[in-house]
């Protein structure tokens, strides 16, 4: 599938998911296409030690993410991390309305709705309320991703699983993949870990092995429109 000159919308929980989950694609996909990031928390102020100097550090890091990835933040919201459970649901979606009717977005990538973490499945059931069908909009395609530690640290028993049926190649972009994760200073995990390098080097090997790659990122689609 030859993507070009469209407009894809990332949207994630925190900072550093958006290079977790889809950082190959993203950095692939960037050369023909405008792509915007949007995060919900900060990532860290849930953490007992976490300061506002911690949380501008935060920042600064997002932004070389962005630099390595080639995309832009179009916003950094600032709801409760690890608390979006707390917060009304159409508050949520209402501020992803705002940036869907503002930038227009082609392609919609977001968390999956089995992950572990609680921003996460809240952040994917926003998104799909406020990218539901209706006529005239511009969305073609609304994927999901799977996040090293929450994913795959998921309840074997939850009737919602990640079922990948989208695969992406990113053999030339897992460095630039690595960099960025890499930029996010304190959220690589020693081996064995699924968030160590080894980890994630794994685990574009074993995407790769299920649709005959080298490496690659894995998607869930959700909904996929041809409007040709």
């Amino acid at each position: 599938m030859n993507i070009s000159k469209k407009k894809i919308l990332v949207l994630v929980a925190h900072s550093d998911d958006e290079s977790f989950g889809c950082g190959g694609f993203i950095k692939k996909m960037s050369r023909k296409n405008l792509i915007g990031v949007v995060s919900f928390t900060n990532g860290i102020s849930s953490r007992d030690k976490s300061k506002k100097e911690q949380i501008q550090k935060r920042k600064s890091y997002s932004v070389l993410a962005a630099k390595i990835l080639g995309f832009k933040w179009i916003k950094q919201f600032d709801y409760p991390d690890n608390q979006m459970d707390g917060v009304k649901l159409l508050n949520i979606v209402k501020d992803i309305e705002k940036i869907k009717d503002s930038f227009k977005p082609h392609i919609v990538i977001t968390h999956n709705f089995s992950d572990l973490n609680i921003d996460h499945r809240i952040i994917a059931e926003a998104s799909l309320t406020a990218f539901r069908p209706e006529p005239n909009q511009k969305l073609e395609m609304l994927l999901t991703f799977e996040v090293p530690s929450s994913t795959d640290f998921r309840s074997i028993r939850n009737s919602r699983l990640f079922v990948p049926n989208f695969f992406v190649n990113i053999t030339s972009n897992l460095k630039d993949k690595i960099k960025a994760i890499k930029a996010y200073k304190g959220e690589f995990k020693k081996k064995p870990h699924s968030r160590s390098i080894d980890g994630i080097k794994n685990l574009s090997k074993i995407r790769g092995n299920q649709c005959g790659l080298k490496n690659a990122e894995a998607f869930e689609i959700i909904r996929f429109i041809n409007k040709t």
